[in-house]
């Protein structure tokens, strides 16, 4: 009885953590659609604390080829929200769409999608309009994004 009860308790614990493991795929929609929520011309701090609470604190991040340098800093997520913040609200017009998603064991997603942006630059007043075919690959970490490293097609 010992025994039965033994085994009965490590087969729940397992299909308890099994269960709690996380979906990496439906964490990469996510991602993207709290992402692409930052970029819209209603954007306001709202949506990006929605974005950055999918991030680690010391989250590191790299736009090729503008920024390079991807280390993670204590103050990863403070630079990021400070940063963003000076662009909520630039675009009078942004659409995205998600191409590809590509799940990497259990630390790593890449997600690959298409934007169109119109606006106006906040620092230097002039008119911006781009589209782009991009990929973002995200290590994770707890369950958390600890890296994001971003490139232009």
């Amino acid at each position: 009885m010992k025994n039965f009860l033994l085994l009965t308790l490590l087969l729940t614990s397992s299909f308890s953590l099994a269960s709690k493991e996380l979906d990496l795929e439906k964490f990469a929609q996510t991602y993207f659609k709290l992402m692409t929520a930052t970029q819209s011309p209603n954007a306001s701090s709202v949506e990006l604390e929605k974005y950055l609470s999918l991030l680690t604190d010391d989250i590191g991040h790299s736009h090729l080829p503008y920024v390079v340098d991807d280390s993670r800093l204590p103050d990863g997520k403070e630079s990021m929200r400070k940063g963003m913040t000076f662009y909520l609200g630039a675009h009078t017009e942004y659409e995205a769409t998600l191409l590809n998603v590509f799940v990497f064991n259990k630390s790593a997603i890449a997600i690959r999608y298409k934007n169109y942006a119109k606006g106006v630059h906040p620092q230097s007043k002039q008119p911006i309009e781009y589209s782009q075919t991009m990929m973002e690959v995200l290590e994770l970490e707890d369950d958390k994004v600890a890296v994001i490293r971003k490139y232009h097609e």
